[in-house]
């Protein structure tokens, strides 16, 4: 499909229904005044991507394909911080100081990043990293640091999220900690909580492949989802887990992770769901859980991340399983949507 024919252009990838995949032509794209153009390198394939190609559900151009890293090949006439040739990774500005959270004291929680965050600010892309270039606000792009492969740069976006997450909820030292799920997101969440002080962390996920996965990067136990609660019973002497990160997004697995719990434990909710969710509330009233989720991440978040990264704490290296194309794309979704993937974290090149 060609949205532009007649303009000579770039193509991107956009996921525009249920397992399906186009390449529209985009213009060339010009950096805005206070704008870039960066030449992407590499751009993961996330859990969103995955659940819009395998749900059908209507998908965000601007952040299909939005965990990228590249080089800058043009810098807008009012952007001093960066210039061409700059390695460059996607991350969200800090806060703008100007909207109703911020002038509330609230710069946590500003409204300006997060819609950037979120593709939904009034500069986001018209098609996100699935392509060969792609223009975007200069504010929208943070240097990378210099230790990083361009690897490890492509999996900054993910591992910023699972950061964020864990500095939010933060293991206390020595804690049972339990993470579910060991795709890219569990197993970057995996490795905070093992830098943040927790003792025993239980990883729990069906495939045999990532819990061997997830011991390697320092899961002190990992099991089924079957084995999960008597794993933890006994664990704790049968009071069960200080604090449970759920990063499945799979609506049956939220009340799982309550089910494992202790009174007064806590869950920190970090895969998206879509749908309705079916708990217990009993089981959260009698247990007092505290609740927390988590979306996205803030802009000193990446500085931070990327710090840990390079310094070696956070292991990436292991997580890549392979590199494509943009022309094999669309097989990489439909693998990864059934579930039965050999993979772990795919990153494609959209110039190979």
């Amino acid at each position: 499909m060609s949205s532009c024919a007649s303009i000579a252009g770039v193509h991107a990838a956009l996921i525009t229904g249920k397992e399906r995949l186009e390449f529209v032509e985009f213009p060339e794209p010009e950096p805005a005044h206070d704008g870039v153009v960066v030449d992407i390198q590499l751009c993961g394939i996330c859990g969103t991507d995955i659940h819009a190609y395998h749900s059908g559900r209507e998908y965000n151009p601007a952040i299909c394909g939005h965990e990228w890293t590249g080089v800058l090949s043009a810098v807008g006439d009012q952007v001093g911080r960066l210039s061409e040739g700059d390695r460059v990774v996607v991350a969200v500005p800090p806060s703008c100081g100007v909207c109703d959270a911020c002038r509330a004291g609230q710069t946590k929680w500003c409204q300006a990043s997060f819609l950037v965050g979120v593709g939904r600010d009034r500069a986001a892309p018209a098609h996100g990293g699935f392509a060969p270039r792609l223009a975007v606000n200069a504010n929208r792009v943070l240097p990378v640091d210099p230790a990083l492969t361009v690897e490890q740069a492509a999996q900054v976006e993910p591992t910023t999220v699972a950061f964020h997450a864990v500095r939010a909820t933060q293991p206390h030292l020595g804690d049972l900690a339990v993470v579910q799920g060991a795709g890219p997101i569990g197993l970057t969440t995996l490795q905070w909580v093992h830098a943040g002080g927790a003792g025993d962390i239980v990883v729990v996920e069906p495939n045999p492949a990532r819990r061997a996965l997830a011991a390697e990067l320092g899961a002190t136990h990992t099991v089924a989802p079957d084995d999960a609660g008597p794993l933890v019973q006994e664990l704790s002497s049968g009071l069960g887990a200080d604090v449970v990160y759920e990063c499945v997004g799979r609506p049956e697995t939220i009340q799982g992770a309550v089910d494992v719990v202790r009174r007064g434990g806590r869950m920190s909710l970090i895969g998206l769901a879509e749908g309705m969710a079916t708990i217990n509330p009993a089981i959260w009233l009698v247990k007092e859980v505290q609740v927390r989720s988590s979306l996205a991440f803030s802009h000193e978040d990446f500085e931070r991340s990327m710090s840990m990264i390079a310094d070696g704490r956070i292991q990436l290296d292991l997580l890549h399983s392979a590199t494509i194309g943009l022309d094999r794309l669309g097989a990489a979704l439909a693998d990864l949507a059934s579930g039965q993937s050999a993979e772990t974290k795919v990153l494609v090149s959209p110039t190979a």
